[in-house]
């Protein structure tokens, strides 16, 4: 039994006997990317309209059609070789491709690093208009306001459950 049942080993690659394995190996990672940006596209669309928890539903699909993409790059890069040969056309293809998923992976990041930035700037001023209610008005000698003590620092406590 493993410690984390969700953490599985990938198969080890097998190297393709014919060009329609290759074709077939090719396929598959075609396959998984597409889904895996269709998944990415739906995330996207649903963090920019500030619908975060309808794309935290989305990890545990993300999660598996990551895990199936990773396999099938896997399988391909033990035949590149092959492929290179047999289908130099399709390498390209897929070279293509890859590229404009890796743009579409970009964007999702952005989009996901944005989101945390603004939630992380709206805790940080609630924060410190809490600070500000909870710190005395006190000023010194000289008539300019003091600095509030670390005992006059109160934490923020934030649920997710909400």
């Amino acid at each position: 039994m493993h410690p984390n049942p969700q953490r599985q080993t990938a198969a080890p690659a097998r190297a393709a006997a014919t060009p329609g394995e290759v074709r077939k190996l090719a396929e598959n990672l075609m396959d998984a990317m597409n889904a895996l940006l269709g998944l990415i596209d739906r995330e996207t669309e649903l963090v920019r309209a500030g619908k975060l928890r309808e794309a935290l539903t989305l990890e545990p699909q993300k999660t598996e059609l990551s895990r199936r993409y990773v396999g099938a790059v896997g399988q391909l890069k033990a035949n590149q070789d092959h492929l290179a040969k047999s289908a130099p056309e399709l390498l390209s293809t897929l070279h293509r491709h890859h590229d404009a998923f890796r743009a579409m992976l970009q964007i999702n990041l952005t989009v996901l690093a944005t989101a945390h930035a603004v939630s992380e700037s709206v805790v940080r001023g609630v924060n410190a208009e809490i600070q500000r209610r909870n710190v005395p008005n006190t000023y010194n000698a000289a008539g300019r306001r003091t600095a509030p003590g670390p005992r006059h620092v109160t934490p923020l406590t934030v649920s997710r459950s909400l």
